[in-house]
């Protein structure tokens, strides 16, 4: 039997397709570039993004855990992670206005917000530790209490994503200008072979 092939239409058709497909996806990234070249400062609001989202989505472990140890200051601890996650969205958008430098002043209280969330993330993992390991009546994780060990690495990533966050603004001036390095131009076919036309002569 003769396998049957492709008709040169739609071969023709795959190809052109494909080519398609790719320009899109060039397009998309050269956009994705130069997106970056104009605010760089977006690479860090990711990793802000992911400190709130994590945290927040995870506040039902979080608030169960408070409530099975109880120990001093964890509620405080808990409030003031979450709160002080909120308003470093509104330092950080503030520090970096369209067209215009830096704010030092909103980037000075960006960084106090990140101190006191990293402070209130540490007390409250060792509030956890605290009662896991202490001599009498040790909190004992079990089925049931898997909340707890989720509620501790919650609060250590979040530690994590503020670093990472902190690191990347603090080296904003240096991958700001390894981005304005990146070839973002559209290349025109034919650009370099247009003749130049002599209208010296013309009334």
């Amino acid at each position: 039997m003769k396998q049957k092939t492709a008709s040169p239409k739609r071969r023709r058709g795959i190809k052109e397709f494909n080519r398609k497909l790719g320009r899109g996806i060039k397009e998309f990234v050269r956009k994705f570039f130069v997106s970056l070249k104009r605010s760089p400062q977006n690479i860090s609001l990711v990793a802000l993004v992911a400190a709130f989202l994590i945290y927040s989505l995870n506040l039902t472990s979080i608030a169960n855990t408070t409530a099975r140890i109880n120990s001093p200051n964890m509620g405080q601890c808990e409030f003031a992670a979450m709160l002080f996650s909120i308003l470093a969205f509104i330092c950080f958008m503030r520090a970096f206005p369209k067209r215009q430098k830096p704010q030092k002043v909103m980037l000075g209280l960006l960084y106090a917000m990140f101190a006191i969330m990293i402070f209130a993330d540490s007390v409250y993992i060792g509030r956890i530790t605290r009662a896991l390991n202490r001599a009498e009546n040790p909190i004992v994780v079990t089925v049931d209490t898997t909340y707890i060990t989720t509620a501790k690495n919650i609060a250590t990533i979040h530690i994590v994503c503020i670093v990472i966050c902190a690191v990347l603004l603090l080296t904003l001036p240096v991958y700001a200008k390894l981005l304005k390095k990146i070839n973002t131009s559209i290349e025109v076919e034919g650009n370099g072979e247009m003749d130049i036309i002599d209208i010296s002569g013309e009334d």
